[in-house]
């Protein structure tokens, strides 16, 4: 998978926007993607990723997503590959 132009954290649940080009009447044309994710470690240690939220994941979606949209909204192009966190990891 390709490297996220920008991440926005809010607890362990991330936003990951990714821009795909696609070609049309032979121009490219980004097409951002964001990618919802909560972090977690199994019962070995290992840090893995699930899609699937709990009740407690919600507000922190909401506003992780709310963070991408206004990034995607103020930003037609991309700045910066660093992330913004918000909140402990």
């Amino acid at each position: 998978m390709a490297k996220p132009e920008t991440v926005f954290k809010v607890g362990a649940v991330r936003a990951s926007i990714f821009r795909n080009t696609v070609e049309r009447n032979g121009q490219s044309i980004p097409l951002p993607k964001v990618v919802i994710e909560v972090r977690y470690k199994d019962k070995t240690g290992q840090w893995n990723g699930t899609n699937s939220l709990s009740l407690n994941d919600i507000p922190k979606a909401i506003l992780a997503l709310q963070k991408a949209f206004e990034y995607l909204t103020g930003h037609k192009e991309p700045e910066s590959p660093e992330s913004l966190s918000t909140g402990p990891q």
